[in-house]
């Protein structure tokens, strides 16, 4: 869980450096005072946010959690600027090509401030900031045999895990698979019978489901069968989708 933490931590770090530095070539590309002001604005907030996550020890998930709230919230501005700019019709060829030099030069500062190894540099390359999807209200309920919700772990026979896939007109359309993990207050995962490639390695899932995603927000539920005795204690449940970890929550059960 230290380990999960850590890289959960440190891609959120890489997040907010990518963000950043978006702002600062968007600036490049438009003429606009007063929209060139605001980005300098979003910009330093940022940053702000940046220098608050590295102070942040891994395992202090309240920090964790509110700095996760404020980096869903930077990617939602940032994609309202990217439209903005866009229907502004401020790109040119020129600037397109000035795009990829600086993108390149985003995915090598995003390697270094990593320290990631050359496979997962590779896999950044190929995920665009502002399609990034995002699972958000994510709850964890405990199921009887009735199917009714119940606080008692002894009494469970169902675990229940819902979340909301945001809204997000940037990314592609068509068919997701999102795998869903539940690690147990040991750590270990209760299992689905199935594994799924992420970050050079494969991860076992507790239950997966596939979706048709059109950009609109969406309410996923998935449930897993009990086979083993749950003990009490801290639950984390964890989100992922094309490759990235989308969302994650810890519980506590008695």
């Amino acid at each position: 869980m230290q380990e999960l933490a850590e890289l959960d931590k440190q891609e959120m770090e890489n997040e907010y450096e990518r963000f950043a530095l978006q702002y600062s070539e968007m600036k490049t590309q438009i003429n606009n005072d007063s929209i060139v002001e605001q980005l300098t604005q979003e910009q330093m907030k940022t940053q702000r946010l940046l220098e608050e996550l590295k102070r942040v020890k891994a395992d202090d998930a309240r920090e964790i959690t509110r700095l996760k709230k404020e980096l869903a919230t930077v990617r939602e501005v940032l994609r309202s600027y990217i439209i903005q700019v866009d229907s502004l019709n401020r790109l040119n060829e020129s600037l397109k090509e000035e795009n990829s030099r600086v993108s390149a030069e985003l995915e090598q500062r995003t390697a270094q401030v990593a320290g990631l190894n050359s496979e997962k540099a590779s896999l950044s390359e190929k995920v665009a900031i502002a399609a990034q999807l995002d699972a958000t209200n994510i709850n964890l309920t405990l199921l009887n045999k009735r199917d009714k919700p119940t606080k008692k772990l002894k009494d469970t026979k169902k675990m229940q895990v819902t979340f909301t896939i945001t809204k997000n007109v940037t990314a592609s359309n068509g068919n997701r698979t999102v795998y869903v993990r539940i690690q147990n207050p040991g750590g270990n995962v209760l299992s689905g019978g199935g594994s799924f490639p992420y970050e050079n390695k494969n991860l076992q899932y507790s239950m997966k489901k596939s979706i048709e995603y059109t950009g609109e927000e969406v309410t996923v539920i998935t449930y897993w069968d009990v086979s083993q005795m749950l003990e009490g204690g801290q639950y984390r449940v964890s989100i992922f989708a094309d490759g990235n970890m989308i969302g994650s929550r810890t519980f506590n059960f008695d």
